[in-house]
């Protein structure tokens, strides 16, 4: 059976658990502005007393225009995910897009997050679970966009079968017609029959995916979090950026990093009125 909470860097995420946070911007765009964002982000998680990891992408490998943004890229991308570690303080957390990258990548990182265009490759997934099993991490698959959320069973079963108990799932929207997603908020308590922690990825569920540049509506992410929390999401992915409109990457549907900590004190609120809930129903 998955492992249930689990542990990243020593923050709980599971069942009964406080909600843990995944946020940061979308991509490293440097070096100054990631370890900038980041000690804003340790601050709020302090005052606030919130469970927080950083995330940030060394390189955004699927994006729609070859002229697009994409990082520094994997070794310089680590360099600046592990001063985060060692100056800032916080756990990181950063997608993979090879099984060549994943024993680097776990090395630095507490979590290793597959995307949801790749969780069906079984070569990558297994990369990231004998890599995280082995440096005492955890991998987070996102659900692709075209599957249904039972069938996240089968991903579960072959981070087990690599010898990674320490599985979170996440849900970002599921494919309706062309260019827009949809948040079937079933999909948390199905996912979460695997046993996995499940996570609720507020920012990409509101992609307008299409065109020459994936557009967003990121005055939905605080209804869609909240709804998510209510239904039982252990944990929430959240892209925050101090300018989104100036981001090079996702832009339109980053949350402001003005607006977190409110964002991480209500979804914190709420997680706690649905635990004392669940406790009080036994």
């Amino acid at each position: 059976m998955p492992a249930n909470p689990v542990s990243v860097g020593g923050l709980p995420c599971g069942t009964d658990q406080p909600l843990l946070f995944l946020v940061g911007p979308c991509v490293i765009e440097s070096r100054e502005m990631i370890l900038d964002v980041a000690a804003r982000i340790r601050d709020i998680a302090q005052e606030l007393d919130a469970a927080v990891v950083f995330k940030a992408s060394f390189d955004k490998a699927n994006r729609t225009s070859f002229e697009s943004f994409r990082g520094p890229g994997l070794e310089k991308g680590l360099e600046i995910l592990q001063a985060v570690r060692e100056e800032i303080g916080l756990s990181v957390t950063t997608d993979i897009h090879d099984a060549r990258q994943a024993e680097s990548a776990a090395k630095v990182c507490q979590i290793l997050q597959i995307p949801a265009f790749l969780a069906r490759q079984t070569d990558l997934v297994q990369a990231a679970a004998e890599e995280t099993a082995r440096n005492g991490g955890v991998v987070n698959v996102k659900k692709p966009q075209f599957i249904a959320p039972a069938d996240m069973a089968h991903i579960v079963q072959k981070c087990e079968q690599s010898g990674q108990p320490n599985v979170l799932l996440t849900e970002r929207g599921t494919t309706f017609g062309y260019g827009h997603l949809v948040n079937d908020m079933q999909a948390i308590s199905i996912m979460k029959e695997t046993g996995c922690p499940v996570v609720y990825d507020a920012t990409h569920s509101v992609q307008r995916p299409g065109g020459k540049t994936t557009g967003g509506n990121r005055a939905m992410i605080p209804h869609l979090a909240r709804a998510a929390v209510a239904a039982g999401s252990d944990a929430v992915f959240m892209e925050t950026h101090p300018n989104p409109d100036q981001a090079p990457s996702d832009g339109p549907n980053m949350l402001p990093l003005e607006e977190l900590k409110k964002m991480i004190q209500q979804l914190s609120e709420i997680r706690v009125l649905i635990n004392t809930w669940q406790k009080n129903q036994v």
